[in-house]
């Protein structure tokens, strides 16, 4: 995969400005097939340069993640129910993001605790509006892209993106930091969320008074 992966992007480093189209198709395709998009983006910072790079990454990050989205609320749903079976973490996000919505799907998409083309397919099983979707996702994947677009910027050579090597230094501590922030505040939504879920519940149960 690797071998295969740079070598792509050295062909679409030949390729003119149509290069620049087939990456960005592929990245939609990558975030589709759950490919790093780390590695995507910073390609595109090593191949175009940073305003180039982020033409390129920011339309297809978000059109990756609306059609995931669209798939997983449709065709894909049961298997996507399936597959959330196995992450408590992203199914205690429905009530949350049900009561929250712009401000859960953006500190979503600013957490390294839910992987991002994971968050696509699962969030299209929720209760979320697409607009509502696209708004958080939009501003939630720009400042990683700016950050990997920049650092690709930075790279010598095609085998370095794939090394991920620049993330080992300055940029993983501040990607750190803010993911941590990030997901904090997730946790306090999502907690709030279920905790009013579970107060609705005890509610509405018939009182237990009296019995035996």
């Amino acid at each position: 995969m690797g071998q295969l992966f740079l070598s792509w992007v050295e062909w679409v480093r030949g390729a003119g400005p149509a290069g620049a189209v087939l990456y960005g198709l592929g990245y939609v395709a990558g975030t589709l097939a759950f490919f790093p998009g780390s590695l995507l983006t910073l390609g595109a910072g090593f191949l175009y340069g940073l305003a180039g790079g982020l033409a390129v990454v920011l339309p297809s990050s978000v059109a990756g993640a609306l059609m995931a989205f669209v798939l997983g609320r449709t065709v894909l749903r049961a298997r996507v129910v399936r597959l959330l079976a196995k992450h408590p973490r992203l199914r205690a996000v429905d009530q949350a993001v049900a009561d929250e919505g712009f401000r859960v799907v953006l500190l979503l998409r600013l957490s390294p605790a839910f992987p991002f083309n994971l968050l696509n397919y699962a969030l299209g099983v929720t209760r979320v509006p697409v607009g509502t979707y696209l708004l958080g996702t939009a501003l939630g994947v720009l400042p990683g892209a700016v950050l990997y677009v920049y650092l690709g910027t930075l790279l010598g050579s095609a085998a370095e993106v794939f090394a991920g090597r620049p993330m080992s230094g300055w940029a993983g501590k501040l990607l750190f930091a803010a993911g941590l922030v990030a997901t904090a505040a997730v946790v306090v939504l999502v907690s709030r969320a279920a905790r009013r879920e579970l107060d609705k519940a005890l509610q509405g149960a018939p009182s237990t008074r009296g019995r035996p």
